[in-house]
């Protein structure tokens, strides 16, 4: 008997939880469009939020509800944003690809050291230490946090301690700029070609005397560009909506701190800076 009342408990208590799963699923389920699958097929799968969203699925979401358009995802190839185009039936878009930036070029050819670091070899426990090595304080440290931070390979450190960005795997994730405790780092448009690679805030022929290619103030690009670059706190300041940019702009600069970005992703100084030829460490 107490078998029987055990069981037919058991089995009431099973219809019933049955009965709620069933009530709620009724009501609170929650319909997810099957092209958000699809979609997220299509995308690269970086997960880098280059596009203003933290990964590929709610991007994903966002491009079936209408919100963003496929061009906004710059780390796909142009055939990956348009088969996305043609499945949703939306334009492609246009969002200019970014990259980081370093406004440093003082390795250890060309920078001074005023002090021996000893420690946790890393960038930001070094800045702890009076700013670190560097006779110029606002110069890269070189310990490469940003290249072991950056899970796409775009950041490899050159035999002088200089961070070089590799343009094509540069995913503008921004960790970089976020781990660099310099701020030297930055997310900029391809278009952007004219740049400073330098952020000394001193004047005049002392800044050579810790790096060779550091701004000294001359204001020879602002004279040559004044519709484009401005001089603020003894850096040049530019304003890319202003104007054309052109490398006409750098030939004057003697050392070299202002540059122009070509094509390739390389970068080129003015015809009268100064070559460089020193080739150890300072």
């Amino acid at each position: 008997m107490n078998i029987l009342i055990a069981l037919s408990f058991l089995g009431g208590l099973t219809l019933l939880l049955a009965f709620l799963i069933f009530i709620a699923n009724r009501f609170l389920y929650v319909y997810e469009d099957p092209r958000i699958d699809k979609v997220n097929e299509l995308l690269p799968q970086a997960n880098c939020g280059a596009c203003g969203y933290p990964g590929c699925r709610p991007f994903a979401e966002a491009l079936v509800g209408g919100e963003v358009l496929p061009g906004k995802c710059t780390v796909s190839s142009e055939e990956g944003r348009m088969s996305i185009a043609q499945y949703l039936g939306v334009g492609l878009g246009n969002e200019e690809k970014k990259v980081a930036r370093l406004a440093c070029a003082g390795g250890k050819n060309v920078a001074t050291k005023k002090a021996n670091y000893w420690g946790l070899e890393t960038c930001q426990a070094a800045a702890l230490v009076s700013g670190g090595g560097k006779s110029c304080f606002w110069g890269c440290l070189g310990f490469g946090d940003c290249e072991r931070v950056c899970d796409f390979d775009a950041i490899s450190m050159d035999r002088f301690g200089i961070p070089l960005v590799d343009a094509s795997k540069c995913t503008a994730c921004g960790d970089c700029v976020d781990v660099c405790p310099k701020d030297l780092f930055s997310l900029q448009p391809l278009s952007n070609r004219l740049w400073v690679a330098c952020k000394n805030l001193e004047k005049g022929e002392a800044v050579l005397e810790e790096c060779e290619v550091g701004c000294t103030a001359c204001g020879k690009c602002a004279m040559d560009a004044p519709q484009l670059i401005e001089m603020k706190n003894n850096l040049p300041v530019i304003e890319y909506g202003k104007g054309p940019q052109k490398p006409e702009a750098i030939d004057r600069c003697p050392t070299g701190s202002i540059v122009w970005w070509a094509e390739d992703s390389q970068f080129v100084k003015g015809k009268e800076s100064k070559k460089v030829i020193r080739v150890g460490e300072r």
